[in-house]
């Protein structure tokens, strides 16, 4: 799971003199390491620059096409919109929107709610 995670050139290096980006990595690798068939990530993204956030991009992608299903929650609702299949926007504990990101992004209430009209989709 470290190779899997990119982790080899730091597989020496105690967890907690990582940089959070390689930390988040970390934890994905511990929860593979139980072999799940579904993955639950809530707020891996959170935190990371911008290099940081396309290396984790490039590993969701990956297990993914490894067969892994996944659901993730996420507030960068641009990488959300580039990874996800299917979107479900909840807002206050309430569900204002569920779809494929092209609808989402196109949902008024989502754009109030989350993406402002930089994101929105006309």
């Amino acid at each position: 799971m470290v190779a899997r995670c990119g982790l080899e050139p730091w597989q020496a290096v105690p967890a907690r003199s990582l940089p959070i980006g390689l930390r988040k990595r970390l934890e994905v690798a511990r929860a593979l390491a139980t072999r799940p068939r579904l993955l639950l990530l809530d707020e891996v993204m959170a935190g990371l620059n911008p290099t940081e956030l396309s290396a984790m991009l490039g590993l969701i992608r990956d297990l993914h096409a490894g067969g892994l299903t996944l659901i993730v929650i996420e507030h960068i609702m641009a990488a959300i919109m580039r990874l996800s299949q299917r979107v479900v926007v909840l807002h206050h504990g309430e569900k204002i929107a569920e779809g494929a990101p092209e609808g989402i992004a196109r949902d008024r209430r989502v754009i109030d709610a989350y993406l402002g009209e930089e994101f929105a989709l006309t």
